[in-house]
């Protein structure tokens, strides 16, 4: 990371584009760490738009709930392309995550999962195009959270809100995905 990213911060674009897929290294290994990122895809970087694509006008809320997901992951992406030496260069809500930034998300949650009621044994995705997207999303904001972990634990990560962001990002994702399934899904025996 510090060999992209200067100690003004500079190569913050480069790093979002080769993290992203958008534009894949010529040669070379993409590692946070000693975490390979194998075959990074622009897919990914999209997976809540398709989402949101898919909201109908009576998915307003969720539909809303993952816009402000979407542009608080550009937050989260700008403090992580950020070297931790230049951490007292970001911007509270703009390049870093805050801690309220959370507590909306943990609010969201319990909005959801106030009103779906979780069967007793996991649910298999795909109950309606929403959900199995949403669920897709979730998988991948997992994945970035335990790349997140393993930035931490390299030593390069300057703040843990990041990390909490995520987790919590995840965690609303799933109980969005479950509010928009169908009311009697697939589970799994």
């Amino acid at each position: 990371l510090q060999a992209l990213i200067g100690p003004n911060g500079a190569g913050k674009t480069t790093l979002f584009n080769l993290l992203s897929g958008l534009f894949p290294p010529d040669a070379g290994t993409l590692r946070i760490g000693a975490a390979a990122i194998d075959n990074p895809t622009p897919e990914r970087m999209v997976a809540l738009g398709v989402a949101r694509s898919l909201c109908t006008p009576e998915d307003r809320e969720v539909a809303a709930d993952i816009l402000r997901v979407q542009r608080e992951l550009f937050v989260a992406g700008a403090e992580l392309a950020t070297a931790p030496e230049a951490a007292e260069r970001l911007e509270d809500g703009v390049s870093r995550v805050t801690d309220p930034m959370v507590d909306v998300l943990d609010a969201a949650i319990d909005r959801y999962m106030d009103r779906v009621s979780l069967p007793p044994k996991f649910v298999i995705p795909g109950g309606t195009p929403l959900s199995a997207q949403l669920d897709l999303a979730r998988a991948m904001i997992r994945r970035a959270e335990r790349r997140v972990v393993a930035l931490r634990d390299s030593d390069g990560l300057a703040s843990e809100a990041v990390l909490r962001y995520l987790n919590r990002a995840s965690d609303l994702v799933y109980a969005m995905a479950r509010f928009t399934d169908t009311d009697d899904p697939e589970l799994f025996e």
